[in-house]
């Protein structure tokens, strides 16, 4: 980052409580949402020290920034890319496979903006399709998911990412919470 930037301050996200009966669409979505808002509650206050610091010898590229950036790219992977056909545009290759997990510079602000833009556009994907919608692109080894598939994967994934977060925000300052 340039010295003439001064990164941007992080605040927590406003998080709703999922409701405690409601349709599987609703109960999927407000718990997905919970735990993307969840992301930023954990990011909150860090400096940018903090926030690149890999406190887990044995987890080099775990990084609050790395979970982040991460966590967008899942994103827009399985709504973008695999649900809607769209071109994949994460920036790993086969030289460098862990590209999304190394953010550079980045910071941590403006990563979680490029989260939430992702999120957005996931929300919007979810709005239009049944959670019965067949992905377009078929995989490997799931074949072709349904849009039901990738939200219950996508709360594992957030969720247990927010585990990661939980641990990498107590090394950093101490903080501890949901």
């Amino acid at each position: 980052m340039d010295d003439h930037r001064m990164p941007l301050a992080v605040s927590p996200a406003p998080r709703a409580d999922p409701p405690t009966a409601a349709d599987e669409r609703t109960m999927l979505t407000s718990w997905l949402d919970w735990h993307r808002a969840t992301v930023r509650t954990k990011c909150a206050g860090l400096d940018p020290r903090q926030a690149t610091a890999a406190p887990l010898a044995t987890s080099p590229l775990m990084t609050v920034a790395g979970v982040v950036s991460h966590l967008s790219w899942v994103e827009h992977f399985w709504f973008e890319v695999v649900m809607l056909g769209r071109p994949d545009q994460l920036p790993s290759s086969s030289e460098n496979p862990d590209r999304e997990w190394r953010p550079g510079d980045v910071p941590l602000a403006e990563l979680l903006q490029a989260y939430e833009r992702r999120t957005d556009r996931s929300r919007a994907v979810t709005a239009r399709l049944e959670l019965d919608s067949a992905a377009r692109v078929e995989l490997p080894d799931q074949g072709r998911v349904s849009l039901r598939w990738v939200l219950v994967h996508m709360l594992e994934e957030t969720a247990r990412h927010n585990g990661h977060l939980d641990l990498l925000r107590e090394s950093a300052d101490g903080a501890t919470g949901e």
